[in-house]
């Protein structure tokens, strides 16, 4: 378990701001919406929604008149940053708190996510929220389950093979993985359709298809097909590594409730189980607000912009109920991250 430098905390159910009477969330959850930090913050995002569109619109633009040029690939990276802040907008979208109105939210996520990103707003969604509403728990968070990476010693013991390799190694191989997660996300996307019903499915497909070849489009009729590969790999590695280095600090680490124990509410398990990171406006910026994972998850509908307001409240709430409050610096939180990930894959090195 990290080290804890400030003592707080508590669980609520991730998808809802509204508890049970007499919970430990109770309290905390009545002085926050008293304060007014669950209300929607809609021109600040209107505003970030408005600069970003035109930050992406003028990478384009520096595309298309940069023409077939090696300079050309001085873009991507800057285009990759901004497709981050696009999935953060996605995200927040997802979470309602851009807006409380579901339809709105959906176009919202639909163009910030299938349009822009080519990622699927349905299956990121969906597999999002159940993260949310049991984070760390070994059956019923997907981002826990085994699959390139193990979190627990009982899935280590389970791998044979390459994957056996990958899990001895999976510490030194995170942040080299994540250069694919770009790529992968599209996949997901695109697998998720016949999950989906046939009217969601058509539009998901459509906006999904229609990245792709707008995206083809652009790199083919503005640089060579061997430039417009460099620039897609360069584009696609660092995009997936900017999300990788935002969500990697969050829950990697930190603890896991047992399936067969104590049943946590919704206080502790959100708080127990998430890890806060320091900083200020650049990491708050880089991270996409997700720097305060403690408040997000329990306040999932939050604006971004009221999670740091509503952090010294929770740090007080926690400490007053003697609830561990996980906080620590960026390069700390990668180190705590990759130090559980090195533990679990110990078992299989020794053999």
């Amino acid at each position: 378990m990290p080290e804890a430098t400030t003592a707080v905390a508590e669980p609520f159910p991730a998808a809802r701001d509204t508890p049970s009477a007499g919970s430990e969330f109770a309290p905390l959850l009545r002085t926050v919406r008293g304060q007014g930090l669950l209300e929607r913050r809609r021109t600040w995002y209107a505003l970030g929604i408005t600069t970003n569109a035109l930050a992406l619109a003028g990478i384009v633009t520096g595309v298309i008149l940069t023409g077939n040029s090696w300079w050309s690939l001085l873009l991507a990276p800057l285009l990759a940053v901004f497709c981050a802040r696009t999935a953060f907008i996605g995200h927040d979208a997802g979470h309602s708190q851009i807006t409380g109105d579901r339809t709105a939210a959906r176009v919202i996520g639909l163009i910030h996510g299938n349009l822009l990103l080519g990622m699927s707003y349905a299956w990121w969604n969906d597999k999002h929220n159940r993260h949310h509403a049991n984070p760390n728990h070994i059956d019923k968070d997907p981002d826990v389950v085994a699959d390139v990476l193990v979190f627990t010693g009982e899935q280590a013991k389970e791998r044979s093979g390459f994957r056996r390799w990958l899990t001895r190694n999976q510490a030194w191989l995170f942040f080299p993985l994540t250069l694919l997660e770009g790529v992968a996300l599209k996949i997901h996307g695109f697998r998720d359709l016949r999950r989906q019903p046939p009217r969601e499915r058509a539009v998901e497909g459509f906006l999904l298809v229609t990245h792709v070849v707008a995206y083809a489009t652009l790199l083919l009729t503005s640089l060579s097909p061997g430039k417009a590969l460099a620039f897609a790999a360069i584009h696609q590695a660092l995009f997936g590594l900017h999300l990788g280095m935002a969500f990697a600090p969050n829950h990697k680490g930190m603890e896991m409730p047992d399936p067969d124990g104590e049943r946590w509410g919704h206080l502790r398990r959100q708080v127990l189980t998430s890890r806060n990171v320091r900083g200020g406006v650049l990491t708050d910026w880089f991270l996409g607000g997700l720097n305060y994972q403690i408040e997000h998850h329990l306040f999932p509908s939050m604006p971004r912009p009221h999670l740091r307001l509503a952090q010294p409240l929770v740090r007080a709430h926690c400490r007053e109920l003697g609830i561990a409050y996980t906080e620590t610096g960026l390069v700390d939180s990668y180190r705590q991250a990759l130090s559980h990930l090195h533990n679990v894959g110990e078992p299989l090195r020794a053999q």
